[in-house]
């Protein structure tokens, strides 16, 4: 080995020897000076502070703070000067260590370069009056005037272990509490202040910036680094952007806090650029992730944060959310949007200068594109404002296949096949418990060439074009076209005042139509007088219920008032012109009003109503026909279901005035012996041809007579309808065959009992005669025949001669059993 190495071996052996045995020295005289030190310990940090430090017991701790000396000190308390009124004790440790500059002690100054805090309680207290416990440290300017020197200017490292850290603002309404496992930290100073870099293992009890709203990161861990910047003259702490993990995801936090006299404030910056919605909710307090976990993305979105405010300002500081969804799956309460895409904001201070609270709280969604239940949809913005009454706005655009929208609409409602929508509407909204409750909506959804069955009455439409106009109030309906089978129906209408009621009173909402139609075939619309089916819903979890069940009751509930007018109406037999009416649809039924039919060379005015049944509908009419073709007339209503007279046997022009009432099938027909009502009628120009009844019996009274077509002149008469019984009243009855007089009862069924007088004198020999009383005297000249029309034994009317009295007690036995 050459000499040199050898003589700095012993050089440096030497000093380190040196070393020992001064560090053994001191130590054998802080072993020896406990008490002293201890003495010393107190009165140097009771000096610097506005209040009490106390120790039980101090123990040197060899070796663990070499070359200084470390100090451990039991059972330690730091209270500042007002503890006894407030009672919240600074600090408690039952493990107190500090490295101390021995050389610099035996000088008289208190040096720690190291502080080690086990076990212990560390509780910073701000209360309602504004007074901290933090007061205990002195200010700069009180040690310049006094001439004292900080104690703790040149602690190099610091390290907590199994620490409960709270700070407690009554005045901010602010409580912050960690369970510190392991933090630990060092130091190094500068012209500026002080940087510090801390390693943290901990978990949080309470973040909450205000208690009345609960508790951000309740119950997560929190492992990362922390740079702090410290700089004295600006009396700020810096913490610089690191990650951080919280709970199990990765955050880059970064924040300013003022520490002043003066000055409180703060401001964090908070980034996740990979976090589930479920873990970034369940960060928030209790009260916000209550109602955020009603929704959920399954896939990592991107947010930042940024919390600025003031620790001693009551309420909550401004937050400011930014959070970025790509191509990912929101489920919401009522179903789930696939291919999500926005860009969303939140801040609590909508307008600068209102305060950060719910009222002045706004969510926004920008962008926001996805697809509900295959129905693709975007919003260029949509606004949730006012949280404590929350009010959503937006403009909702889609552009889908009609077909899409079964998945949407109840199966046993409505049903698509064929068709397009476009939809743009701009809405607004309250929000309670986060769903959406009475829209107002403005706006346009057009559908073209749809076709569509409503399942309830098995309607079906084809082709058909709709456009609904919605406005801050009402709602106007137009371009509709509506096929189905051979109808072709237009029509155009308006609700006014559609969503206040609709949510709120559908069964007051009426929906005015202006309907007209090249034809229609009302056998294809009878749907309507079925008993309509049952529509079954799944159960509902919400207590706002189900959106089918809304809709489905404001197609039963709501009135629809109708304007018709039909260039061509066809109805089993019967058709008809130039049809107008004004109909009044409801929950109950049909109301017909001022109805105008051009029918069988003549028109018919009608009023009435239909009430619907389970199985039958009951109808009441009063209708005015004028100068219709007869024959024409009885066609179309099957010769009211009249056995012997048919449509084939009559020919004239009828004017009639009728009020009827009566029953008709779900399928339109007219249901036997539920008429009843009266009927009175005139008739021009008639003529009865081939009737057989009349032919059967005057073959042989009038057998050189033209039985085969008898004409009359004007025929009135009145009529009572009571079930299937027709009563004639007293009717004079002018022929070219025969005059006669006709009063009784004409059955549909049994009990037919008609009198008739015929005179039979040919009404040929008075035909010159125009005076109406001397026609009138000749008419009954001669003999006249009692007949007596009666049902047979083989149900067929017949005809026979008896005496007038007992033809009239006949007729009069039958009236009164009848």
């Amino acid at each position: 080995m050459p000499r040199w190495v050898r003589i700095s071996l012993r050089v440096l052996s030497g000093i380190f020897l040196l070393i020992v045995i001064t560090y053994l020295g001191l130590a054998f005289y802080v072993n020896t000076h406990k008490e002293e030190i201890l003495a010393s310990v107190n009165k140097k940090i009771n000096e610097n502070i506005n209040g009490k430090f106390t120790a039980e017991s101090i123990e040197p701790t060899f070796l663990q703070g070499f070359p200084r000396v470390s100090l451990r000190i039991k059972n330690v308390t730091l209270k500042d000067s007002l503890w006894d009124s407030h009672k919240n004790t600074l600090l408690e440790a039952e493990d107190f260590n500090i490295s101390i500059n021995i050389l610099a002690f035996l000088r008289g100054t208190l040096e720690v370069k190291k502080i080690d805090i086990n076990d212990a309680k560390i509780h910073l207290f701000i209360a309602e009056n504004g007074y901290s416990n933090t007061a205990i440290f002195k200010p700069k300017q009180e040690k310049e005037t006094t001439g004292e020197s900080s104690s703790f200017a040149e602690i190099k490292a610091f390290n907590l272990h199994n620490v409960i850290f709270i700070s407690e603002n009554l005045k901010g309404k602010k409580l912050f509490e960690f369970s510190i496992n392991e933090l630990k930290g060092r130091l190094d100073y500068n012209s500026k202040g002080w940087e510090a870099a801390v390693n943290l293992d901990a978990s949080a009890q309470s973040l909450a910036f205000n208690t009345v709203h609960g508790s951000f990161i309740k119950d997560k861990t929190l492992n990362g680094k922390l740079d702090i910047v410290y700089d004295e003259k600006a009396e700020t702490i810096v913490f610089e952007p690191n990650d951080l993990e919280i709970g199990s995801d990765n955050f880059n936090i970064g924040g300013k806090f003022s520490i002043g006299k003066t000055k409180s404030d703060f401001s964090l910056h908070i980034k996740a650029d990979n976090i589930l919605w479920k873990n970034a909710s369940n960060l928030l307090s209790n009260n916000i992730s209550r109602q955020l976990n009603r929704f959920d993305l399954e896939k990592p979105i991107d947010v930042n944060c940024d919390i600025i405010g003031d620790l001693n300002a009551e309420g909550d500081p401004l937050f400011l959310v930014k959070a970025v969804v790509k191509n990912n799956r929101l489920h919401i309460p009522d179903g789930i949007i696939d291919n999500c895409s926005f860009n969303g904001m939140y801040t609590n201070e909508l307008v600068k200068g209102k305060g950060f609270d719910d009222p002045n709280s706004v969510v926004k969604l920008m962008n926001f594109k996805g697809a509900y239940k295959e129905i693709p949809f975007v919003m260029d913005s949509a606004i949730i404002n006012d949280f404590s009454k929350p009010i959503v706005s937006g403009v909702f655009k889609a552009n889908f296949p009609l077909e899409k929208l079964n998945n949407c609409v109840d199966k046993d409602l409505m049903a698509f096949s064929k068709g397009n929508a476009n939809v743009e509407l701009h809405f607004k909204a309250d929000v309670v418990d986060f769903e959406i409750t009475k829209p107002f909506v403005s706006g346009l959804v057009k559908i073209d060439n749809g076709d569509m069955r409503y399942v309830p009455r098995n309607l079906v439409f084809k082709n058909t074009n709709v456009a609904l106009n919605f406005t801050d109030k009402d709602l106007f309906i137009s371009n509709i076209r509506l096929q189905s089978g051979k109808s072709i129906v237009n029509m155009e209408g308006s609700i006014q005042n559609f969503l206040n009621l609709y949510y709120t009173e559908p069964e007051k909402l009426v929906l005015n139509w202006k309907v007209t139609s090249p034809q229609l075939y009302l056998g294809e619309f009878l749907g309507f007088l079925e008993n309509r089916k049952t529509v079954k819903h799944a159960p509902v979890k919400t207590k706002k219920g189900n959106g089918n069940d809304k809709l489905d009751f404001l197609f039963e509930k709501s009135n629809v008032a109708l304007s018709v007018q039909i260039d061509k109406f066809y109805y089993n037999k019967f058709t008809a012109t130039n049809t107008k009416a004004d109909l009044l649809l409801s929950d109950s039924g049909i109301t017909i009003r001022n109805a105008v039919v051009n029918h069988a060379g003549g028109q018919v005015k009608l009023n009435g109503s239909v009430q619907q049944g389970k199985t039958k509908n009951h109808f009441s009419i009063k209708a005015n026909v004028s100068n219709v073709a007869i024959e024409k007339f009885f066609y179309a209503f099957n010769d009211f279901d009249m056995e012997s007279l048919k449509s084939k046997n009559l020919k004239g022009y009828l004017t009639t005035a009728a009020a009827i009432s009566g029953a008709i099938s779900n399928e339109g027909k007219l249901i036997p012996k539920s008429m009843d009502g009266m009927v009175g009628f005139t008739l021009k120009n008639g003529a009865l041809l081939k009737f057989e009844p009349i032919k059967s019996a005057g073959k042989f009274a009038f057998p050189f007579r033209d039985l085969d077509t008898i004409t009359f002149s004007n025929l009135k008469g009145n009529l009572d309808i009571s079930g299937e019984k027709i009563t004639i009243h007293p009717m004079q009855i002018n022929s070219s065959v025969l005059n006669m007089d006709v009063a009784g009862i004409y059955s549909f069924g049994k009990g037919t009992n008609i009198a008739l007088d015929v005179p039979l004198r040919n009404p040929k020999n008075d035909k010159g005669i125009t005076d109406k009383e001397k026609l009138e005297e000749r008419r009954n000249r001669g003999i006249v025949l009692h007949l007596l029309a009666s049902d047979g034994d083989d149900g067929k009317i017949k005809i026979r001669l008896v005496s007038k009295k007992t033809r009239n007690e006949e007729v009069d036995l039958k009236s009164n059993k009848q």
